[in-house]
């Protein structure tokens, strides 16, 4: 049983730490065109896109993550 929490414990932060990567890498390319999701004004078209970026950002360092794992543990892509 706690190997098995153990690779759990392992899975989520790999798969958190990717997350959180992307999210940050979405973000600071959004402020480099000029796109922040923190800039004062409320929602303009700037802000919309910074968002995008930023969940598109999320998604692909998720799905990074996961096919680091899937190499890791030998699994095919």
């Amino acid at each position: 049983m706690a190997g098995a929490l153990k690779q759990a414990v392992l899975e989520g932060l790999a798969d958190a730490t990717g997350f959180f990567a992307g999210a940050l890498a979405g973000w600071l390319i959004g402020r480099a065109l000029g796109c922040d999701v923190l800039a004062p004004g409320g929602s303009t078209s700037r802000t919309l896109i910074g968002w995008l970026l930023l969940l598109a950002g999320c998604g692909a360092g998720k799905w990074a993550a996961q096919r680091v794992k899937a190499r890791l543990a030998g699994r095919p892509r």
